[in-house]
């Protein structure tokens, strides 16, 4: 076995700051990481002339095994100076999620099969659902249920369920994987930037119960998903991650439905890649996403 599968990893770290632009940011930054005896390998950044904000999110090892702990500590004066708010994460540490489904399981068994082969590294620790369409799918991958009924007489309970769910499973981020029912403003509000939706992009166009037959109707030539986090303004949070797929007039409503389904669970997928990694920044109404790195999909630590 050779020397290099031997050794101990130094650990990797990301270090994300948000603050207002200035001079010297990022000089200040690598002389800290460079003093702490740490090696960058990956760094982003960007400063919005709109706004006033600067963002950025540095990966790297730190090869004197510092603690994240040590890290943050030490780095607080320097977080203070430039009026940042900043944090340090493990990036072998797998995100804790939650993740909420009615009836319709594309995006839940997307997620699902992302999450056994590796592809998404998080830790699901529990599916809430109101409907017991999938608790047998669920249940079958060690994973938590929760049939919480929701209608308009028990919503306010049934939202406090939910929310001992999440409060006792430790999570840190909401997953609403086709889940179709609306949160109140205050659960937005006690989860701000920690719960993400999905959903068709047709809205408002194509509001109701079928957008997809709309869609059809008024012969589009492009349909698509946006994924978002969530507000109290319905699905007009800060969006995260969009795409689209081409139709032609000689598709049918069903075939705009697959092929919603797909871009949908596809756009979910990378809105919470992107958001367990640490490179989606809310920046007012707005999203500051960095690029994930060439081969980050494979790359990028597992835990």
């Amino acid at each position: 076995m050779s020397a290099a599968l031997t050794a101990t990893a130094a650990p990797q770290y990301a270090l994300t700051v948000s603050c207002p632009t200035a001079r010297g940011i990022v000089a200040a930054i690598a002389g800290f990481l460079a003093q702490k005896g740490c090696n960058i390998l990956d760094s982003q950044q960007f400063d919005d002339v709109h706004t006033g904000r600067f963002f950025m999110r540095i990966s790297f090892e730190s090869q004197e095994g510092e603690s994240l702990q040590a890290l943050k500590l030490a780095f607080t004066p320097i977080g203070e100076s430039l009026n940042a708010a900043f944090d340090f994460h493990d990036l072998s540490r797998k995100m804790k999620v939650v993740l909420m489904v009615s009836r319709f399981g594309h995006c839940l068994n997307d997620m699902l099969y992302r999450w056994r082969i590796g592809a998404l590294p998080i830790d699901i620790v529990a599916v809430i659902s109101n409907h017991l369409d999938y608790q047998k799918l669920v249940v079958n991958h060690d994973i938590p249920f929760h049939y919480i009924k929701v209608t308009k007489e028990t919503k306010a309970a049934a939202e406090a369920q939910q929310m001992q769910v999440i409060v006792d499973s430790g999570a840190e981020l909401v997953v609403l994987a086709r889940y179709m029912q609306v949160l109140s403003d205050e659960m937005c509000q006690k989860m701000a930037g920690r719960i993400i939706n999905i959903h068709h992009s047709f809205l408002p166009s194509f509001k109701g119960a079928n957008p997809y037959k709309q869609a059809y109707e008024r012969g589009v030539k492009l349909i698509g998903a946006t994924a978002h986090y969530v507000t109290a303004d319905l699905d007009e949070g800060p969006i995260i991650e969009q795409d689209t797929v081409r139709v032609t007039h000689a598709q049918s409503p069903e075939d705009y439905v697959s092929l919603g389904r797909d871009v949908e669970a596809q756009v979910l997928s990378r809105a919470v890649h992107a958001h367990i990694h640490q490179r989606v920044f809310i920046n007012g109404s707005r999203t500051v996403v960095f690029p994930a790195s060439p081969g980050s999909y494979a790359s990028e630590r597992m835990g």
